[in-house]
């Protein structure tokens, strides 16, 4: 018989800065292949790019880099249709130049992207819509692109829009509702585009201004390494979205339209760290995170998972001041060298960044690259020399602090995932200390019990939620649909979603046990089952086992 955790009230500054991070990551990591795509673009067809006329490689592909990088005279190319627009030349005078993809992208499909995103988030597809359309008012109505605006008009936009049908909520006579509906969002739409022309988008426009200086200022001064003392700490208390979402993501993103590359998105997203700490409990370190420590080098460096080494600079404190250390380093080899991204990198792997990084071309990949490899050497210095000093001490100690570490990570996070799941079953095993008490939900009673018994509801769609409906959720769902495949059994869908896009239709949803309360409250006529993490819960078995018996009994 399983038992059921209670559940941890939230509280405090920590949370609300977490809760506000993954607010913002919400409405970016959906979007994260949109701004993948513009970097591809940008990275072969601008005019420094693979393809354009100023190719590091000499590759340049008349005139279809002009057309699709934009900038290109249409009275000279004349490909018929495209659009172009009044383009100043190198000698003051003008020509219709073709608008292509990169600008066009960056000016209104990502914002308008992350404004929908956002939109929806608060208020569903209306609120989405509402979104956009008020969005688009900010947009036009500044001369850069408006990432800050989208983030906050966005959410704001779908936040009245529900506020405006609370007012008439069981008051519309019936048959109108379609009526009122769509001339109300649209009216609303409408007011709030013009006011975010004439009003938000000049304040926007101060704020990003204002943010600019700041980072043009660390730069000019070579104070950039510094944010590693902000940054560092804070990825290992799960406050790093509020920074990199809010702030380095929308930032960069407009200094790489301008460079091609942008070192903001290096500063939270670089590896080495993460691998250097691991190295060096690889090394140093004793009992279950020694043990432990090569596995999860592969999760962070090549999967891009960094939230794998944060339980062991919990266990060990100090050591993040070797994290410190390292990510300093990076940034700092990357600010003297001008190394930097052309996209964001996300997750943080070295794949991705090596990706992000050809675009700017071969020199800078191996400045990036350096940064990694410094970033980790330090790291592992560092955190060495602190480990070495206790080890006798942490020997004598070792047992459930490294267990405990990993608990407080999770407490940190607000959840479990499959990657700290992983690593608290590796920990286990190492030391003989037995499984983790599972926490999961009471799935015997949840599914009328596994002794020949079948639940009275019919369980054919199968849903993971997770906060972003991405990352754990989609390896859970992979687990199980795997099983459920092995099992012969057909006619079971099994999908990931986001909580908040839970629409009630799902037979069974299965949750990290952190987050069920809200899956419930989202859509509470299915059946909810809660698991410890995502990768290897028993219940995975108990619920095949459930279907088959109601497939059979069919």
């Amino acid at each position: 018989m399983t038992t059921t955790s209670p559940a941890k009230k939230p509280g405090g500054a920590r949370i609300a800065v977490q809760r506000f991070g993954t607010f913002l990551s919400g409405m970016i990591m959906p979007n994260i292949a949109a701004f993948i795509a513009w970097g591809f673009i940008t990275m072969l067809f601008i005019p420094a790019g693979f393809f354009g006329a100023n190719s590091p490689f000499g590759w340049h592909w008349a005139p279809v880099a002009e057309i699709l990088g934009g900038g290109g005279d249409a009275a000279t190319i004349g490909w018929p249709g495209a659009a172009t627009a009044l383009t100043a030349n190198a000698d003051g005078g003008t020509y219709q130049g073709y608008v292509g993809l990169v600008s066009v992208m960056i000016t209104y499909l990502l914002p308008l992207l992350i404004a929908n995103t956002g939109g929806r988030i608060v208020y569903g597809a209306r609120g989405g819509v509402v979104a956009t359309i008020a969005v688009m008012g900010v947009i036009v109505g500044t001369n850069i692109p408006m990432f800050l605006g989208a983030m906050i008009m966005g959410p704001l936009a779908a936040w009245i829009t529900k506020q405006m049908d609370k007012l008439w909520d069981g008051k519309i006579r019936p048959g109108f509702e379609m009526l009122v509906n769509n001339f109300s969002a649209g009216i609303l739409g409408m007011i709030l585009a013009i006011v975010g022309f004439f009003a938000f988008g000049p304040v926007f426009l101060g704020i990003s201004a204002v943010l600019g200086s700041i980072v043009a200022f660390l730069v000019q001064f070579n104070l950039l390494p510094v944010l590693s003392i902000i940054v560092e700490p804070a990825k290992v208390l799960f406050l790093n979205n509020a920074i990199n979402h809010g702030v380095f993501t929308p930032l960069g993103i407009e200094q790489a339209a301008d460079t091609g590359k942008s070192i903001l998105f290096l500063i939270e997203a670089n590896p080495g760290p993460g691998l250097g700490l691991l190295l060096a409990f690889t090394f140093f370190g004793v009992g279950a995170a020694k043990a432990s420590a090569p596995g999860a080098i592969v999760i962070q460096f090549l999967g891009g998972i960094h939230e794998i080494y944060f339980p062991y600079a919990l266990a060990k404190p100090m050591t993040i001041l070797a994290l410190i250390a390292g990510g300093a380093s990076g940034v700092a080899v990357n600010m003297i060298f001008g190394g930097g991204l052309a996209f964001p990198a996300a997750p943080g792997s070295i794949i991705a960044v090596t990706v992000a990084a050809i675009g700017a071309g071969p020199a800078n990949l191996l400045v990036v690259y350096l940064s990694v490899i410094v970033a980790a050497v330090v790291t592992f210095l560092v955190a060495g020399v602190i480990l070495r000093a206790s080890r006798k001490r942490d020997q004598e100690a070792e047992g459930d602090s490294f267990a405990a570490a990993i608990d407080q990570t999770a407490a940190n996070k607000g959840k479990e995932s499959s990657a700290l799941g992983a690593l608290r079953t590796r920990a286990a095993g190492t030391t003989g200390s037995g499984t983790t008490e599972s926490a999961d939900h009471d799935v015997d009673a949840a599914l009328g019990g596994l002794g020949g018994g079948v639940a009275v509801k019919q369980l054919n769609t199968i849903v993971f939620a997770c906060d972003a409906g991405m990352g754990s959720s989609a390896m859970g769902a992979s687990v199980l649909r795997n099983k459920i495949k092995k099992a012969g059994i057909e006619g079971v869908t099994v999908t990931n979603q986001a909580i908040a896009n839970l629409d009630g239709s799902a037979d069974l949803v299965i949750t990290q046990n952190q987050l069920t309360d809200r899956a419930k409250a989202q859509s509470p006529d299915s059946v909810h089952v809660s698991v410890d993490n995502f990768m290897n819960s028993p219940r995975y078995d108990e619920v095949v086992e459930m279907v088959r018996s109601q497939h059979e009994a069919k």
